[in-house]
């Protein structure tokens, strides 16, 4: 445990309901015992843990009337002795308390302290404090899933089943090199490369999934493609079910791109309505044309819409030659609700959309299909995803190392150096849990929490 008895508001700072002063350390129930008082005159170190008392909370320039709690060590967050009060939201109130418990011995908390010393003291996995940023910091019911999974340790359940398999290589090997005279090394080697193939299948089943988790974590980014006039921006007020863009019969009204995000099935979509593509004099519509044909190298999903009132003409021709290529495009056909005139024969895609914006026909059924084409049947939203950069790269990296180790164990190199490589694999799994951290890896992640968690 650290020496330090540190303290913070763990509630966001403003008027509220609550606030609430946290205090974690081997002097936080002396501290408390300092402050507050139950009606009947116990102390905080009379407390039965867990147990919420009401009592008064005395500052030097004030009284409060507030509850307190204490989570004995090492059955608290932290894993040391922790005290909470449970004020009256307010901002000179919570931070009265805090000076007080400051001038009592305790120092104030850095950034991601308390989740840090949960992770140093064993309460966490590296991974699962991640997952309680990803939580707090979670905008659709997706991320608040992947988060709360990270927290729950199943990709560490993951990466300790394939450190069993690395462990189980390296420990054949230790005995082929401790008996020598058994001449096992042949039948070792063909073990252990048998056992690196089923490493690397698990590692790349595992990268499969960071494709969907990325989607879930910085949300779905659905690019709204065509020339002017088709209803573009109708279709994205449509979809947002509120007018976020300006609808006229005027070309070129949309001139820049236009980003708003839905929820849908719990799972957030980052909406993008380009300008229409076009020949134009305009320099800044021109501008706006030139974004619209770039966003469709970020997009995860294009929505390519075209007026089904008209025929297909040179701007719509242009836009499928961008777009040939391409396997992440969905076509819309708007204006449902007019006589049809397109030939949806000319335009080479499989997945399509009747639509009308103006009158939001088949807009939900549009939000089904885009769904449907990002997250297949194959992904189950309670499996473990990769949805953390740094964890993707790590499983990235264990792979070409367990690729290097493989191509190894099938030559006539000796038994050590393919050990060597089996450690590399299993330290580089460490990472993502912190069994084989770097100290830099550990603060640059804790410092992205907010003070107080």
């Amino acid at each position: 445990m650290e020496e330090n008895t540190i303290c913070a508001i763990s509630t966001p700072i403003g008027v509220g309901g609550i606030s609430i002063i946290r205090i974690s350390g081997k002097d936080a129930v002396m501290i408390a015992d300092k402050l507050f008082v139950t009606n009947n005159n116990l102390s905080v170190s009379d407390f039965e843990p867990r147990k919420l008392y009401f009592g008064t909370v005395t500052t030097k320039n004030f009284q409060e009337k507030c509850l307190c709690v204490y989570f004995k060590a090492p059955a608290s967050y932290t894993g040391e002795d922790i005290v909470e009060f449970q004020c009256h939201g307010g901002i000179k109130l919570a931070y009265g308390v805090l000076d007080e418990c400051i001038a009592s011995g305790a120092k104030l908390a850095e950034a991601g302290e308390f989740t840090k010393r949960a992770f140093l003291n064993g309460k966490l996995s590296l991974e699962q404090a991640e997952g309680v940023i990803d939580v707090i910091n979670s905008e659709s019911d997706s991320q608040i899933r992947a988060g709360y999974n990270l927290m729950q340790g199943r990709l560490k359940s993951s990466i300790d089943n394939i450190q069993s398999k690395l462990t189980d290589c390296l420990a054949k090997l230790e005995v082929s090199m401790d008996y020598p005279e058994e001449d096992l090394d042949e039948e070792t080697k063909q073990d252990v490369s048998s056992e690196l193939l089923d490493v690397r299948q698990c590692l790349s089943d595992l990268y499969a999934t960071s494709s969907y988790g990325m989607c879930i974590k910085n949300g779905t980014k659905v690019v709204i493609l065509g020339k002017t006039n088709v209803g573009k921006s109708s279709l994205m007020n449509a979809m947002l079910n509120f007018d976020r863009a300006i609808v006229t019969n005027i070309q070129g009204t949309t001139r820049d791109t236009l980003e708003e995000s839905y929820e849908y099935k719990g799972v957030k979509f980052n909406i993008v309505d380009t300008a229409g593509i076009r020949e134009s004099e305009d320099l800044v519509e021109n501008i706006g044309i030139e974004k619209s044909k770039n966003s469709i190298n970020v997009a995860d999903i294009i929505l390519f819409v075209v007026d089904g009132s008209k025929h297909i003409d040179n701007y719509d021709r242009e836009i499928i030659k961008l777009l040939k290529n391409k396997n992440n495009v969905l076509l819309v056909v708007n204006k449902s609700d007019l006589k049809s005139c397109i030939e949806v024969s000319e335009i080479p895609f499989e997945n399509k959309k009747y639509v009308s914006a103006k009158n939001n026909d088949n807009i939900t059924e549009l939000k089904e299909t885009i769904y449907s084409i990002v997250f297949d049947n194959n992904v189950k939203s309670d499996g473990v995803m990769l949805t953390n950069m740094r964890h993707i790269n790590v499983i990235k990296e264990a792979i070409q190392l367990t690729n290097h180790a493989i191509d190894v164990a099938k030559s006539d190199i000796n038994l050590d150096l393919i050990s060597l490589d089996i450690k590399n694999i299993w330290l580089k799994l460490g990472e993502i849990t912190g069994e084989s951290g770097v100290e830099k890896i550990i603060d640059t992640i804790f410092s992205k929490f907010c003070v107080g968690k």
